[in-house]
């Protein structure tokens, strides 16, 4: 115990530069996700005032599909499962288990973003685009939003992984990893309240 407090007193100072700055940046990154938060919830919030503003044009219950918005949800739910499944890798130290479960997590990010661009692609060439309705607009607004983090979300992924093979699980890697997971794990309950607001919503 006496050691460990001498140890901590007279450690070198890059020592406790190093510790602040991991501080600094997992604080600077809380900031970011409150701010982001706060974005989400405007958007939310203009989606509802907006949601009953059809102008004559197609309302959610004859636009969504349910279904496909199920299959959206579950490639993205199974990710941040999969996503998991790294992070207890990371901590046993498994570079190679983390690098593995990050593939599938990132395999089933890109499902899901696929299945969303699809769903824009076919909303607008049905007419039922951003500029039809304030509907419309406040509906690509809040989704696309969300699919645009995810997409961030995806190459931060890509760009981790190979520093995960190049660098090994050094400290700060794994500090990176963590910040990546908690930003996943984030944008998942984000979609459960899209998926909740606008879509079941839409069918009551």
């Amino acid at each position: 115990m006496i050691t460990r407090t001498f140890d901590d007193v007279f450690a070198p100072p890059e020592d406790h530069g190093h510790a602040d700055s991991d501080t600094n940046v997992m604080f600077g990154f809380w900031l970011y996700l409150m701010s982001d938060c706060i974005l989400f919830a405007a958007l939310f919030a203009s989606y509802v005032v907006y949601s009953h503003s059809a102008d004559g044009g197609p309302t959610g219950r004859q636009l969504f599909d349910l279904r496909g918005t199920l299959g959206e949800t579950m490639f993205l739910l199974t990710s941040s499962i999969t996503c998991g499944f790294a992070i207890l890798a990371m901590h046993r130290r498994q570079a190679r288990q983390v690098i593995g479960w990050f593939v599938v997590t990132f395999l089933f990010g890109l499902g899901f973003v696929t299945m969303e661009v699809s769903e824009f692609l076919h909303m607008v060439a049905i007419g039922a685009g951003p500029d039809r309705s304030g509907f419309l607009a406040a509906f690509f607004t809040l989704v696309a939003t969300h699919g645009t983090h995810v997409t961030v979300g995806l190459i931060w992924m890509l760009v981790l992984m190979v520093q995960v093979m190049s660098k090994g699980l050094t400290p700060k890697v794994q500090s990176r990893v963590m910040r990546l997971s908690m930003f996943w794990h984030f944008l998942d309950i984000v979609w459960v309240g899209v998926f909740t607001v606008v879509y079941l919503r839409s069918m009551v």
